[in-house]
Order: structure tokens, then sequence, then C-alpha cells
């Protein structure tokens, strides 16, 4: 009995020990600048909201956060080998951790075994347009003029596997309607060619194809998403259109090494959800065409399980795979 008590009485204070040098590591983070890895070029929509985030996080905690470019596989690889001292983190995209991963089964990194969830930091509303030359007006007439032409009509994404491909794969699977995909490499140039009557309609997100909708260059049918878009709000959501059930976002979210200490991840999710909440971080993103996410490391969990239950299905039923 004295042994058992001993080695309780032990345990319990290497337990709080541990518990107090875990706190006190928080409150000290970070004491050097902390280095955000992004997978996506410079001037992305991904990119260019992380920097306005970036500064207010600089702003709290009095060191350099600085941005690292790294795009595709990889930054994703580059992550997923840095330490685990919170000072390494990646601004994953929803294609990247979770739909990606179920298309290509020879990927060099595993999302669930390579990185703790953070937070999720914003979502950015997918648009469906067409060129002005198809001649239609709503998603009903695009549905009607698809099933009259099928297999005639064809859309455009930023390479096969892509959040525009797996959102106009959906809409083909909701509607029974048959289109052909053409992609490309990356969304500008998917965009262009859309803009420039190559392809006739494609689902981007609200960043990349706002100035041509507004300049008349693409007709806007619907946004993608359960809700209208802040800076499309005439537009109704596909749902409302006549696709009941379609809802599609293109997400981004903080993540950092597995065996990040949890102190840690709480600290950084936390300070990101703050400044997620921070009034002008807020209307700058807005701007841009995102919408602020602020949530927990286990909402974030939750909703990586979620989506990838999804999209486990469509992929399979749709017998989708990148060679």
């Amino acid at each position: 009995m004295r042994r058992r008590f001993f080695l309780l009485t032990v345990a319990f204070f290497t337990f709080a020990g541990l518990a107090v040098a875990g706190a006190a590591r928080a409150a000290g983070y970070p004491e050097k600048p902390v280095r955000i890895i992004i997978p996506f070029p410079p001037g992305a929509a991904a990119d260019n909201a992380m920097r306005v985030v970036t500064r207010k996080l600089s702003a709290y905690w009095g060191q350099p956060v600085i941005v690292d470019n790294r795009p595709g596989v990889p930054g994703m690889q580059a992550a997923a080998a840095a330490p685990a001292d919170g000072y390494t983190l990646l601004l994953g995209a929803g294609s990247g951790i979770v739909t990606t991963p179920l298309l290509n089964s020879k990927l060099p990194y595993n999302p669930s075994r390579d990185f703790t969830p953070v937070g999720k930091v914003l979502t950015n509303t997918p648009v469906l347009t067409t060129h002005p030359s198809v001649g239609v007006k709503s998603v009903k007439e695009l549905i009607a003029l698809a099933k009259s032409k099928p297999g005639q009509l064809n859309y455009s994404s930023s390479g096969t596997g892509g959040p525009n491909h797996l959102a106009m794969e959906m809409f083909l699977a909701m509607t029974g309607t048959e289109m052909v995909h053409v992609p490309y490499k990356g969304a500008a140039p998917s965009v262009n060619e859309l803009v420039g009557g190559h392809v006739q309609l494609g689902i981007n997100a609200v960043p990349s194809v706002a100035h041509q909708i507004n300049a008349g260059k693409l007709t806007a049918l619907a946004v993608a998403s359960a809700r209208r878009s802040t800076l499309l709000p005439q537009l109704p959501t596909m749902a409302e259109a006549g696709v009941p059930g379609f809802e599609y976002d293109i997400w981004y979210a903080l993540f950092a090494p597995a065996r990040t200490p949890a102190v840690l991840v709480d600290k950084v999710s936390a300070d990101l959800q703050r400044a997620l909440r921070d009034p002008e971080v807020a209307r700058q993103l807005v701007a841009q065409g995102s919408e602020p996410a602020p949530g927990s490391a286990q909402d974030l969990a939750r909703y990586i399980r979620e989506d990838t239950a999804r999209w486990t299905q469509l992929i399979a039923e749709r017998k989708l795979k990148i060679d």
C-alpha cells in the first residue's frame, strides 16, 4: 500500500509539473519568429488573405510572422517534416487536406498522420459562371441546355481533383447532366480561358471572378455555398436557383506538425480566432472576397471528418482519381 501510495504521489506531482511547465511554455510563446508555410504562390487569394491575418498575429505576439510560399506538394511535405515546436505552421486547403489524398494514394504526406488541426481561417464562396455566348441567364436554363446537348458543353477547372473540378462533379451528379472537363494548371489560366470563350462555364471562387462578373465578361448564375455572398448579394444560392441540397465552400485552415504540444496548439488557435474576429481583419478579408471562419481546433477536426465522409462518397460514385 505504501509503495502504491508513493507511486501515485510521484505520478501526480510529475503530471502537475508537466502541466505547469506547459502553461509556462504557452505563456512565453512565441519567443522568436513564427513561419507559416503557404502551399500557394504569392498573390493567390489564400496568400493575400493570410497576410492580413499574419499582420494581426504578429502584433499580438510581438514577433515577426513569416509567410513562406511553397506551392503544391513540396509545401505540404515541408510542413509535415518541420519540428513540432509551434514555430512552423501550415495554411492547408480543403483540397490538400481532404480531397487530394482521397484521389491520390501515392502522396508523400498523410494529413491525418502528419498534421494537427489548429483552426479554420476562412472560406471562399464559389460561384457558377458562364461565358455570355452560352446565352443562359439562370441555373435552370443551364440545366435544360445541358440536358438537350449531353456531353457538348465544357467547363474549366484549375486541375483534376481541384475544388472547382469537384464542385462541378457535384453539380453534374445532382442535376443528372453530362459535360466535358477541361483542366488547366492553376486558377488563373482556367478563368482566363473562360473569359476568352475557349470554355463555356465553371465554378470558381468569388475573388477569382468578381471583377470579370462586374465587367460583364462572365455571366454569374448562382453561388455554391449555403449562404449568399457578401460581395455578390444579388446572386441566389444554388439551392435557391433550383438545385436543392447543393452546398460547397472552398476552405482554408491552420495546421501544426503532428505532436506539437497541445498547449501551443490551443494558444495559437485562441489567438487566431481573436484575429479573425477583429473588425478590421474581417473587413479586409470580406473586401478580398473571403469570409472569416473562426473556430476551435476541435471544430476543425470535426469538420474535416464530415468533409472527408462526404467527398469519399462522391469520389467513389463518380469514379474519380488522379493518376
